[in-house]
């Protein structure tokens, strides 16, 4: 379960306080946070995941305080639990596609699956482009990609920013499927943050949050 009470957040002393509403998620679910540009759904996400620590309030997950830990242990939880769909995909460009997804197994020191690699990619429809260099993928093949790469260690908490935002109607729905067939296969909670329309009705769990910030 994520949970957070109370979440509010300031980048600078003089900048406008976010203001979050109170979330919860439980283990398994699915949650969905819609909003439009400037409301602080990156920001909420990267307090999700303790990216961010709050200016006031608490994100609890699988009953663990974010804000009772270091931020070596932060970073620790984040790798070990951690899958992150990135609105920018932050590919190094060195790498091959394939290499790229192997990443966070990578700097875990676990082993890493080719094959679950390459299933990946064939369901998000880019396997053919597994051996490409990241700089050859049309936006929302870095997109799927992206995709693929969080979802490799199989995590207990999937955040995804905007995952939809570069697809088309079909690719949407591979996209969304793959992401709800692997957060239930790991038992893992799915927190998806967008402005896409499209999703609204999908999700039951659903919060919509406005631009609602204060000045100081």
């Amino acid at each position: 379960m994520i949970r957070t009470t109370n979440l509010t957040f300031r980048y600078q002393k003089d900048s406008p306080l976010l203001t979050f509403p109170d979330l919860e998620c439980p283990a398994k679910g699915q949650m969905l946070l819609l909003g439009e540009s400037g409301c602080g759904k990156t920001t909420l996400l990267h307090l999700l995941c303790g990216m961010l620590q709050p200016t006031q309030g608490s994100v609890h997950f699988r009953g663990l305080s974010l804000g009772e830990m270091t931020e070596a242990d932060r970073d620790t939880f984040r790798g070990r639990n951690v899958g992150i769909v990135f609105q920018n995909s932050h590919f190094l460009q060195s790498l091959t596609v394939l290499e790229n997804i192997a990443m966070p197994a990578f700097l875990q020191g676990v082993s890493f699956d080719k094959r679950e690699g390459f299933y990946l990619l064939e369901q998000l429809g880019i396997a053919h482009k597994a051996h490409d260099r990241p700089r050859d993928l049309s936006i929302g093949e870095q997109q799927r990609a992206g995709i693929a790469r969080a979802l490799i260690h199989r995590p207990a908490l999937v955040l995804a920013d905007e995952p939809t935002s570069a697809l088309d109607d079909s690719s949407t729905e591979a996209v969304l499927a793959l992401l709800e067939r692997q957060a239930e296969a790991a038992d893992a909670t799915l927190v998806i943050v967008t402005h896409d329309q499209r999703l609204k009705n999908r999700y039951k769990n659903r919060f919509v949050l406005t631009n609602q910030a204060q000045s100081k």
